[in-house]
């Protein structure tokens, strides 16, 4: 688990269009949401994902950026991306070393079955690399309006 006031780990993560994205590209000039979400194209995922679309230019008017991040890969992200208008980098974790440093890939049970998946969560991290919330177990639906919130808090 992330521990807020912390340095964020680095990562360099391939995007949609294959480009990598490094945390370190946004040290100073950006703040960062960084969130990790199950699976491209499923109910919760889409809700969080849209609402994060609606309220991109705000989050940008606050210099901060959105990744959202899954175990999904480049050609699942640009379907989604495309099926929903989404307009932020969506970070293909294939291999889960992402999920694994942020702590988001845990034991879950779903009727009665236990099976390893990504929790839901969120880390917003500041101009200085700095985690300054570290969110488990999110309720997609109004995420993205409580997470603008905490931004503008910062």
């Amino acid at each position: 688990m992330m521990e807020v006031g912390k340095q964020a780990p680095g990562f360099g993560v391939q995007e949609t269009d294959g480009e990598l994205v490094h945390l370190s590209e946004f040290k100073g000039e950006k703040n960062v949401v960084l969130y990790f979400y199950p699976k491209d194209d499923t109910p919760g995922c889409t809700i969080e994902a849209q609402q994060f679309t609606q309220f991109k230019n705000e989050f940008e008017q606050l210099d901060t950026v959105i990744l959202g991040v899954s175990k999904d890969d480049c050609d699942s992200h640009a379907a989604f991306r495309e099926k929903y208008g989404i307009n932020f980098y969506l970070l293909a974790d294939t291999d889960g070393d992402l999920c694994e440093k942020y702590g988001v890939w845990q034991e879950k049970e779903k009727n009665g079955v236990k099976c390893m998946g990504i929790v839901r969560s969120t880390f917003v991290i500041d101009k200085d690399g700095i985690i300054r919330h570290a969110i488990y177990g999110v309720n997609a639906d109004g995420h993205a309006a409580d997470v603008l919130e905490m931004i503008k808090g910062l």
